[in-house]
């Protein structure tokens, strides 16, 4: 039994004593600790490693308070495993060299023995949820195929992801292949990651928001459908897409448990998209972790009262920017777990 199941409970419509939150990359590069790690062991390894996996995963809980933890991994891992090399350079993000841009490229990836390829997530989860004893749960999480996709073909980063889109619009009959065996392979990964322990699972579309809604439902969410329903008799799944609010009815019908929603869009906005019969997360910028701490409260607590009580889990719109002072992010979380909504307060008083 979790001895704090705010985040189950929100994911399952039920009414929690207070609002959860956790953070997007909250393990990471913000906290000392980690920086520490990062100075001895390259990225991988830290990722490769259960027992630096386990403590960077846990520093976040044990520092800031938050309500959950998420596994530090990356979502390329399965890149790796499907036969392609990644390379993670530090302050300038992943680059593949040889990316996938022909069907004679399709000889070099393959959908993998999940146990054989990633066996050290699993070992990482299985460790860390060990360390936890049940304090919190454990999300979790892979990228989507279409924002793998895009790293698979592009080779790096990109704002705009000219090449993929090339790629899809002038060779779909190939897209689509690469698309459903990267949806294969992640069904398999998720499902082993609930089998490790995994209570919460997170599926991130870091660049769906690049497509319209039309090729989003084409390109991206037809494939994140198959996973959430491939889990939905497993663990609650939080789909998070950036920059596709736009087609929040459409992931609402996914049967995701929980949408995560960016900066971009309004609470009471995305709640009359969404309907009330979902579980929203979100939406902070997380640039307001910058603001003086008195000016980042008054920040979290409009954010917390435009989305009300209930079927409501406080988090950043994106993951937390390195530079952010640990004072502000813990400023973040108190914030929001010593809040108390306008009608509740306004309860209380009637009742003296």
């Amino acid at each position: 039994m979790i001895k704090n199941d705010l985040i189950i409970k929100a994911l399952r419509g039920e009414s929690t004593e207070r609002t959860p939150v956790w953070m997007m990359r909250q393990a990471g590069r913000y906290l000392p600790d980690y920086r520490k790690l990062r100075d001895k062991y390259d990225f991988f390894t830290r990722v490769q490693t259960p027992e630096l996996a386990t403590e960077i995963t846990l520093q976040p809980v044990n520092q800031i308070g938050v309500d959950a933890a998420i596994l530090f991994s990356d979502i390329l891992v399965v890149l790796q495993a499907m036969g392609l090399e990644v390379q993670l350079i530090e302050n300038k993000g992943p680059v593949l060299p040889e990316p996938i841009r022909s069907k004679d490229d399709l000889t070099r990836v393959s959908v993998p023995d999940i146990e054989e390829m990633l066996g050290y997530v699993f070992d990482a989860i299985r460790l860390t949820k060990m360390e936890l004893n049940n304090r919190v749960p454990l999300i979790g999480f892979a990228g989507a195929p279409w924002t793998l996709l895009c790293y698979m073909v592009e080779g790096k980063g990109s704002k705009t992801f000219d090449l993929v889109k090339t790629f899809c619009y002038t060779q779909p009959e190939l897209a689509h292949r690469l698309l459903q065996m990267l949806t294969d392979t992640t069904i398999a990964y998720l499902k082993q990651q609930v089998k490790a322990g995994a209570d919460v699972i997170q599926l991130f579309d870091s660049w769906g928001g690049l497509l319209s809604p039309d090729d989003f439902e084409i390109f991206s969410l037809r494939y994140m459908r198959q996973i959430i329903q491939a889990l939905r008799n497993d663990v609650p799944s939080i789909l998070f897409a950036k920059g596709a609010w736009g087609s929040i009815p459409e992931m609402v019908s996914t049967g995701a448990a929980c949408i995560g929603l960016d900066w971009c869009i309004r609470p009471e906005i995305a709640r009359k998209l969404a309907g009330t019969g979902i579980t929203l997360q979100g939406n902070l910028d997380p640039a307001r972790l910058l603001s003086p701490i008195p000016e980042l409260k008054k920040e979290v607590t409009k954010m917390l009262n435009s989305f009300g009580p209930g079927s409501y889990i406080a988090n950043l719109g994106h993951g937390i920017l390195p530079h952010v002072p640990v004072d502000h992010a813990k400023a973040f979380i108190d914030t929001v777990k010593n809040h108390v909504y306008l009608k509740q307060e306004k309860q209380v008083l009637s009742s003296l």
